[in-house]
């Protein structure tokens, strides 16, 4: 597993075995702050090793930046700290979670050991987490899911996007129009660089030229499939709306944005499908 320096006492861990999904890990003169667990308890587990041999204290706080497996399955290892997120976080880890994770035991044996445990301080605003002279801000930034948000460590101006910010934005669970706001939003912050929830550190001078691209890829989308679905055309009709026709690199995460573009397409082809259908009159 990588593992990256990114300040002082600031580092990244980005999976070997799942997409790149990264983790961080804050350390403070009172403890520990993670940054998103990781889906598979042996990686999991060298975060943890990492922040107990460098760490000043006990982890004292995990942040979960949305409710997906891959960004939280391992809080179960952390049974000292707080475990933070937005309200709908909880809400979805114990609804739509219980079942996922379920699921994903039956496929992966590796994952048999791994125990649900959502946030359990919630908030639905920005608010603030101060540990050891550190401050960080956790704001709502919806889009790729309704609970996602980011973690901006102030002083370094160091961001945590979760999900919000990738090679490929992905709205499957989510919704374009909120994403456009969220990378906006993100803009107007200027950190000076970007730990995204998938793939490679973002610095300040790449950051405007990736959320435009973003942004336009999203647009792009849209009208397209939009445009489809008006025309009747059929689901392989998609195939004609290429990613890099869209301004995004086929390359990025080892090939998987392909796969996050395709998944765009379908949900947003269905999304838009729906409301066309005419709706049947009140009874």
């Amino acid at each position: 597993m990588r593992r990256d320096r990114i300040a002082e006492d600031i580092y990244t861990f980005s999976s070997d075995v799942y997409a790149q999904v990264t983790s961080g890990v804050i350390l403070t003169t009172e403890g520990t702050i993670v940054i998103d667990t990781l889906p598979f308890p042996e990686e999991t587990r060298q975060v943890l090793a990492f922040a107990r041999e460098r760490g000043k204290g006990p982890v004292r706080y995990v942040i979960n930046t949305h409710h997906h497996s891959d960004h939280t399955n391992g809080n179960f290892l952390f049974p000292e700290a707080e475990v933070i997120g937005h309200r709908l976080c909880r809400q979805k880890m114990l609804t739509s979670g219980v079942r996922t994770l379920a699921e994903a035991k039956r496929e992966q044996p590796e994952l048999n050991e791994v125990e649900l445990r959502p946030p359990n301080v919630v908030f639905e605003h920005d608010v603030y987490v101060h540990l050891g002279g550190r401050a960080l801000c956790l704001t709502p930034l919806p889009g790729h899911t309704e609970d996602s948000i980011g973690v901006m460590i102030e002083g370094d101006r160091i961001l945590f996007s979760g999900d919000a910010v990738l090679p490929v934005p992905h709205v499957v669970w989510g919704d374009p129009e909120e994403m456009i706001r969220s990378l906006k939003a993100v803009r107007t912050l200027k950190p000076e660089s970007v730990i995204q929830g998938h793939g490679d550190l973002l610095l300040k001078g790449e950051l405007v030229d990736e959320i435009e691209s973003s942004i336009h890829y999203l647009e792009c989308v849209t009208t397209r499939v939009r445009e489809l679905v008006q025309k009747r055309a059929p689901t392989s009709a998609l195939l004609e709306i290429d990613i890099e026709s869209c301004g995004k690199s086929r390359v990025p995460l080892d090939g998987l944005v392909q796969f996050l573009h395709r998944d765009n397409l379908l949900a947003l082809y269905h999304k838009y499908q729906a409301a066309e259908r005419p709706r049947k009159p009140a009874s």
